[in-house]
């Protein structure tokens, strides 16, 4: 994925501001910012998730050995 820097980024900027307008901006920028948002909040309870459930079973395998061995 290719870095867009600073320059990039403004040159973005101008472009949103002419096709969408002054007044349509700070909606627009809302709008997108929910979106990440949301996106990190279930990325976050897929992570979690997805942890508990190899924690559990990391549980599971150290029980079974112990009563083998025991």
């Amino acid at each position: 994925m290719a870095n867009i820097g600073v320059p990039g980024l403004i040159l973005i900027l101008i472009l949103a501001l002419i096709v969408f307008g002054p007044a349509k901006l700070p909606q627009l920028g809302r709008a997108v910012g929910q979106t990440l948002k949301e996106f990190k909040r279930s990325t976050k309870d897929i992570v979690d998730d997805v942890t508990e459930e190899f924690t559990l079973e990391d549980k599971k395998e150290v029980d079974v050995k112990k009563n083998t061995n025991a």
